[in-house]
């Protein structure tokens, strides 16, 4: 089963980028606290990049997001 680009992930990714705006934080100011490149990041919201489970969780902790409560509405 092809995930990327699916509706599921489209929604992943857009819930990320949401939550980066919401923090006023710019691709740059995230991919500095995880130790990663702008591209990286960018990647990961323009869904050409797949998160794994470790770097979701990172991910999540820097949007100040819930990795159940993400996941619990991918789910639905």
């Amino acid at each position: 089963m092809k995930t990327l680009r699916s509706r599921r992930h489209r929604a992943f990714c857009a819930t990320l980028v949401t939550a980066r705006k919401a923090l006023k934080l710019s691709q740059h100011d995230v991919a500095a606290r995880l130790k990663t490149s702008q591209t990286v990041i960018a990647r990961i919201e323009i869904g050409e990049r797949r998160v794994d489970v470790v770097e979701f969780i990172d991910l999540a902790r820097v949007l100040h997001l819930d990795p159940r409560e993400v996941l619990t509405q991918l789910m639905q």
